[in-house]
């Protein structure tokens, strides 16, 4: 099965359209001035044709984004603003300055590709990755079939190298595969016979057949990079206020220019003047765009946060997480390891191997991972048609008829509810008790060993700014409380039925003072109390049911440790997004009240807006990305600040020395009279 990466490079495409635009202004404009220098004697409309030539060249890009953007139902736009400004200069014949400030606009929008295509790069290898056919054995013959066509139990091949298109189970042969694109770790995953397998894996070693189980569109591959892809598009809660007040200022910054106009001319009589230092406020209001700074600094969040296995399926799941101040937990699977194992048996009048068989027996239907310990320490196979009548009891255990006897296996309240009277276990944290008949058989000791890392998760938890850690469980208190203890967690509430735990996360979510309230468990189990939660942490989501899930952030590992990673992830690009916010307002008010004052010509400021607009942008890009997360949670703002003003300054000096060079091109020195001549004298 080949696959391929579906990456197109549309940013690449648009750069180079618009440096080809860019290309044939800055040579019309040599070529105009060049003939101007020669033919001095030209007549005055042959002068305005060489003046205006150039201007409307190099409109094109601001004019088509423009035009894009009202048959998208937005009239008013930041590239409507530059358009109307250089018109404005143009008509009153300082065709330098509207020139000038069309190649500043359109230098910006060049730095703006440059960044996004680097980004784009960076985005995971994941959101791209799609399966060209699925090889399919029919008639004796391979077939390579397309992976939409694939429906639930046909049996795939998967050879050494090749990448599992579609979710199924191992139904021939033994193998590792890489989930690297998942999780981000290299450590290979050992898989064989009855093993489930997911779609977006590679196998590294021998060809496996594989019994697909679900559709291609509902496969974990296609809805985890969907979630990847969409995550960057999507609008957080931030944007949409800000939104909602940018919707306001380009009419705002329209209506000031004219009263810029209208109101000092009246007083003053310069009328000329004051339209002047109108246009120089239109062009310096249509840069540093607020919302394009902002989505780089969400966009590098993200796209770092699936680099180590964490998906984050929005901007709002990403700001709601660095917001957190209190993380509920739950305990099986989640800060433990999920895989029982019996370590002890005490019969009563029974064998112990007969024990373990009997409660192996009774558990034979169900996926509970205390079920399969009994049927793995099993060492007598019963037939499950001699297992009728199974019920699961939530909270308490099982009950059923194992050779027309009928059997209790679970927890001292099953035993009490059955009025069957059962040993004191306060030694031992887990114990399944079993009884048929009516006759106390004894107890199985079962043990679920703590995550490794789990202490230090919950410490790194406080560390990166959380109030308070709770944990939920099922089991009884003492149990509870000890793995609490063990954990460093601030709570532990204790024999929880799985509705109870949604109440329970109700009642933290009335109770808590300040920030978000995180739910942390299995996106399966848990799903009721994850969607209850202000943002849903689903871990050990390497599965088709995890993907499916509503679940706002996916660890897809069940390393534990991931979720203070994720956290300070997402407040340091939460952080980067309100400084970076900021700062693109004080520029542009800054820049503004620049030109209301007539500090500068209009070209230079758009070159100040543009230097700083773009500086920030490439800060982001080259920061956030290489950052280690301990520099992102000790590195202060005054610090961020400094690292922004030196890339502000880089980029403006870089747009001074283009600039530099064009303008003392002898060219330019040679022919640029006829240019001047055609504005009036100051």
């Amino acid at each position: 099965m080949k696959h391929k990466d579906i990456r197109r490079d549309m940013h690449r495409i648009a750069l180079e359209r618009e440096l080809l635009w860019l290309g044939i202004a800055l040579a019309l404009y040599i070529a105009a001035s060049a003939v101007g220098a020669i033919y001095v004697n030209l007549p005055k409309w042959a002068t305005l044709i060489l003046a205006i030539v150039p201007i409307v060249v190099a409109a094109v890009t601001p004019l088509r984004n423009a035009f894009g953007k009202i048959f998208g139902g937005k009239v008013l736009s930041y590239e409507l603003l530059i358009v109307l400004a250089c018109a404005g200069t143009a008509c009153m014949q300082n065709f330098n300055e509207a020139f000038f400030v069309l190649v500043a606009f359109d230098a910006g929008s060049c730095f703006e590709h440059i960044f996004a295509g680097k980004n784009q790069k960076r985005t995971p290898y994941l959101a791209f990755l799609r399966p060209e056919y699925v090889a399919v054995e029919q008639d004796g013959r391979m077939n390579m079939v397309d992976p939409v066509r694939i429906r639930p139990g046909t049996v795939m091949t998967v050879g050494k190298n090749e990448l599992i298109p579609l979710d199924g189970i191992v139904v021939d042969g033994s193998s590792s595969v890489d989930a690297s694109a998942y999780t981000g770790d290299r450590q290979p995953i050992d898989v064989g016979v009855g093993n489930e397998v997911v779609s977006g894996c590679v196998n590294l070693g021998n060809t496996l057949k594989i019994r697909v189980t679900g559709l291609y569109n509902n496969s974990t591959l296609v809805r985890a990079s969907q979630a990847v892809e969409s995550a960057p598009k999507s609008v957080s809660r931030r944007e949409k206020r800000f939104a909602g007040i940018s919707k306001l200022f380009t009419p705002i910054v329209i209506a000031l220019a004219i009263a810029l106009v209208i109101i000092p001319s009246i007083i003053t009589g310069e009328w000329l003047d004051w339209a002047h230092r109108a246009l120089i406020f239109l062009a310096a209001a249509s840069f540093a765009q607020p919302l394009i700074v902002t989505s780089m600094a969400y966009f590098a969040g993200l796209s770092t946060a699936v680099g180590h296995g964490i998906i984050i399926r929005g901007k709002s799941g990403l700001e709601a997480l660095a917001d957190s101040a209190t993380v509920v937990m739950d305990k099986t699977g989640t800060v433990t390891e999920g895989s029982f194992s019996v370590t002890g048996v005490e019969p009563k009048g029974i064998s112990s191997a007969d024990l373990v068989s009997l409660a192996a027996a009774a558990e034979s239907y169900s996926n509970h991972p205390i079920a399969l310990s009994l049927r793995r320490a099993s060492t007598t196979v019963i037939d499950p048609e001699h297992v009728t009548n199974v019920r699961e009891l939530a909270g308490r255990g099982i009950e059923a008829d194992v050779y027309g006897r009928r059997v209790l296996v679970g927890n001292t309240a099953l035993m009490n509810s059955n009025g069957i009277k059962c040993d004191r276990t306060d030694r031992h944290l887990s114990v399944v008790h079993v009884a048929a008949g009516g006759i106390y058989y004894g107890y199985i000791i079962i043990d679920d060993r703590v995550k490794d890392g789990a202490k230090d998760a919950v410490r790194e938890l406080y560390d990166a700014g959380i109030e308070k850690a709770v944990l939920l469980t099922g089991d009884t208190e003492r149990v509870g409380k000890a793995v609490g203890r063990a954990l460093g967690v601030s709570d532990v509430m204790t024999e929880l039925l799985p509705e109870d735990k949604v109440v329970a996360v109700g009642e933290l979510l009335r109770e808590k003072h300040a920030g978000k309230l995180a739910f942390v468990g299995d996106a399966v189990s848990d799903a009721s109390v994850i969607s209850k939660a202000d943002v849903g942490v689903a871990i050990g989501a390497l599965n088709p049911r995890a993907a499916a899930s509503r679940s706002d952030i996916l660890i897809m590992s069940d390393d534990i440790r991931k979720l203070p990673l994720a956290m300070r992830i997402c407040k340091a690009a939460s952080r980067t997004v309100r400084l970076s916010l900021l700062l693109a307002i004080v520029v542009k008010l800054a820049v503004l009240l620049l030109a209301l004052l007539l500090a500068a010509r209009p070209y230079f400021a758009a070159k100040a807006a543009v230097g700083c607009a773009t500086g920030m942008r490439h800060h982001l890009f080259k920061h956030i990305q290489s950052l280690s997360f301990t520099e992102m949670d000790t590195i202060g703002t005054s610090t961020l600040i400094t690292r922004m003003t030196s890339d502000i300054n880089q980029v403006q000096n870089g747009i001074n020395l283009v600039l530099r060079l064009f303008l003392r091109s002898p060219f330019i020195v040679f022919g640029a009279t006829i240019m001047w001549k055609a504005e009036p004298v100051a």
